[in-house]
Formats: C-alpha cells, sequence, structure tokens
C-alpha cells in the first residue's frame, strides 16, 4: 500500500482492532495481503520512528498473513519504548482477532 487513498480507504471502511502500542485496521479485498505501516511524529523522533518501523515489519514478516486483505498497523507512543518481543505479541494478538493471520511460522 503506498497512496494516501489506499490508507484511508481502509480507516473508513475497515474492521479495527486497539491495543496499548499499536492499532490494526483490516478490510477484505481481492489479491494478496498488502500491509502499510504508521508510525506518527508522537513517537518520537526520526531514529526512534524508523527503529518501530522496522520492528513492526519484523513482526509482520514472522507471520503467516492471510491472501486477500489490506491492513494498516500504526504505532502509538508507547510502541517507542516497547521491547520487540512486547510489539510483536501484541501485533500477532490484534491481527489474530481481526482474521488476519492463518498461522504464525517459527
Amino acid at each position: 500500500m503506498r497512496t494516501a487513498r489506499e490508507f484511508q480507504r481502509v480507516y473508513a471502511e475497515g474492521r479495527r482492532r486497539a491495543g496499548a502500542l499499536v492499532v490494526a485496521y483490516r478490510l477484505d479485498r481481492e489479491g494478496p495481503a498488502r500491509v502499510g505501516v504508521v508510525v506518527g511524529g508522537r513517537v518520537g523522533r526520526a531514529v526512534v520512528r524508523n527503529r518501530v518501523r522496522r520492528r513492526i515489519r519484523e513482526a509482520l514478516g514472522q507471520l503467516r498473513l492471510a491472501p486477500g486483505q489490506d491492513l494498516v498497523v500504526v504505532a502509538r507512543p508507547a510502541a517507542a519504548s516497547a521491547s520487540f518481543w512486547e510489539l510483536r505479541g501484541e501485533v500477532e494478538d490484534l491481527l489474530r482477532a481481526l482474521g488476519a493471520v492463518t498461522e504464525a511460522e517459527g
């Protein structure tokens, strides 16, 4: 997912689950799963935002995502001080609650 229009559609029409560290949105569609990661300025300076973004992407990479969906994961400010394992656990829990994960790998 790249364009603002794609993200806005997921926000407006998708299902939402919120945790202390991230908010996850899911919208069903045709084709392979697409994922967007949003880490806003309130999370911290650029180095911190990039670290959080990398951790979320790694957590998503360790999950087997079901095809036919758009996912958006939005980091909350608390994600900046969370460990990778806390972040991974919450991302997995929220995506399972949304029905976005078929099975965890590894």
